[in-house]
């Protein structure tokens, strides 16, 4: 800026002088007498100006004469110059022209446009930083995967590009099916470039898939460093993370360290259902009974579900029936009217053959929410308090064509799965089951049917309880079994 100032100065003050000195000739008498080679002339002021002008005029144009042989010496010898770079631009539109029109045919679907359209701008640029990812591109659009695998390579030699060459040939073992070199080659791009949202993703979900639990919570942990994911979410996803590493320990034979991550995710977070059955299963092996039944109420309180049911009779496993009942009235108060709640206690109340009190707990559910597991409830009532066969018939034959009852369900690609799980077994979408009810279709009958007490031995002659212990309940096949049964 103030270098212009000082040549905007230095060129006015120049015009100034020129004139005042133009000035003071016009008004000196006599004007220029010059003498050379024995001549004399003499001129007038008006004829000196102008001849002081000629002469300016010929020092310039001999001035530009004299560099531009210099130049011309200059680019015969290899030098740059003003000539070398007017070539040099001309060229370099050539070649910007040649990736504008190539960068256009891709994206107008045109392969094999854009591959000489590359090669050409190669030619001009000599920019392969340019050029090559256009080529690769190009080449994976005609199908030359071995060329772009080429180019992507080439691409790993400059350090402004490679990450571009990972993210490429990270891409092709993606496409190939090849998760244990794309695995390596996420890490390696994340490390580049680990700021990068999608590079995120990808190596979070290899990891998940390859069941690297602890790498995963460290990616995790750098989306929310880098504000790519939310706070809530990342305490939500490293709960699932950290329940996940605590299940692969557990079977590992690590019951310690499995232990402390159940609690940790319980912890991250109370509403995750199988979080807070398994921290509550590690409170029970540690001696802490009213820990396990606290970390229960509060993920009932948030959600019912019969995992949480069965975690919390597992407390207490050698209690008799009245006074399981009475502890799960704790459980259940803060959702008395929840279906879940009612066929709890019915399912409790039938364990002990009280079957007019599960028949109140039950109240008009098979009727207002009508579900395969509250109408085989409701059968199995009928059949305790000894109605006729065709009333037990009755009601399983509406439980078959009942809507499902809620199951683990992947938000993604709405996949029924028998039990939770942190990826999905079809879509391999991670983190996203939900404890909803399933379209009208056959789907297992989920968690809650391992503990309905169907009672199918008492059909004919309801046996003598000789023990407080409760009933045991049958698995799901057996109500399954049932229901056809009834249904033939």
């Amino acid at each position: 800026m103030l270098w212009s100032l000082i040549k905007v100065l230095v060129f006015v003050g120049l015009v100034a002088a020129v004139a005042v000195g133009a000035g003071l000739l016009l008004e000196t008498d006599g004007g220029i007498q010059v003498q050379a080679a024995g001549m004399e002339i003499t001129l007038s002021p008006i004829l000196s100006v102008i001849g002081l002008m000629l002469l300016v005029l010929a020092v310039w144009l001999f001035l530009k004469v004299f560099w531009l042989i210099i130049a011309t010496l200059k680019f015969i010898n290899g030098d740059e110059t003003a000539i070398s770079r007017y070539f040099d631009r001309n060229r370099e539109r050539r070649g910007f022209d040649a990736l504008s029109d190539g960068m256009m045919a891709l994206a107008a679907g045109e392969g094999k446009v854009a591959l000489a359209k590359a090669a050409k701008a190669e030619r001009y640029l000599d920019r392969p930083e340019l050029t090559n990812l256009v080529t690769a591109q190009a080449a994976e659009m005609t199908g030359d995967r071995k060329m772009a695998a080429e180019v992507y390579k080439r691409l790993l030699k400059d350090d402004r590009t490679r990450f571009v060459g990972v993210h490429g040939l990270l891409k092709q073992k993606l496409s190939d099916g090849d998760t244990d070199t794309a695995l390596k080659l996420a890490e390696k791009a994340f490390a580049l470039k680990p700021k990068h949202v999608g590079t995120q993703d990808t190596l979070l979900k290899l990891q998940a898939n390859e069941k690297d639990w602890s790498g995963a919570r460290g990616t995790l942990g750098a989306k929310l460093k880098h504000g790519s994911l939310p706070r809530d979410v990342h305490r939500r996803r490293d709960a699932v993370l950290a329940l996940s590493e605590a299940r692969s320990l557990r079977t590992d034979g690590k019951l310690g360290e499995a232990q402390q991550l159940a609690i940790e995710a319980n912890r991250l977070s109370p509403e995750l259902i199988p979080a807070a059955t398994m921290a509550a299963h590690a409170h029970v092996e540690q001696g802490k009974p009213r820990y396990a039944a606290r970390v229960l109420k509060a993920a009932w309180d948030t959600q019912s579900h019969p995992e949480l049911a069965a975690a919390f009779a597992a407390i207490e496993p050698e209690e008799t029936s009245e006074a399981r009942i009475k502890r799960f009235k704790a459980l259940t108060r803060s959702k008395a009217n929840d279906p879940e709640t009612r066929m709890v206690m019915a399912e409790l109340y039938i364990s002990t053959e009280d079957f007019p009190a599960a028949r109140r707990a039950m109240g008009d559910l098979a009727g207002s929410d009508p579900s395969m597991r509250a109408l085989t409830i409701m059968a199995m009532i009928e059949r305790g308090e000894g109605a006729e066969d065709s009333m037990v018939r009755s009601w399983l034959t509406r439980a078959i064509a009942a809507p499902r009852d809620p199951a683990w369900i992947c938000d993604v690609c709405g996949e029924v799965h028998a039990t939770w799980d942190p990826t999905c077994d079809n879509c391999g979408a991670f983190d996203t089951l939900t404890w909803k009810r399933p379209p009208n279709s056959e789907v297992d009958a989920g968690p809650g049917a391992k503990m309905l007490p169907l009672l199918a031995a008492k059909a004919t002659a309801p046996a003598e309880v000789t023990s407080d212990e409760p009933a045991a309940l049958p698995e799901p096949e057996v109500v399954e079994a049932e229901i056809i049964e009834a249904d033939k």
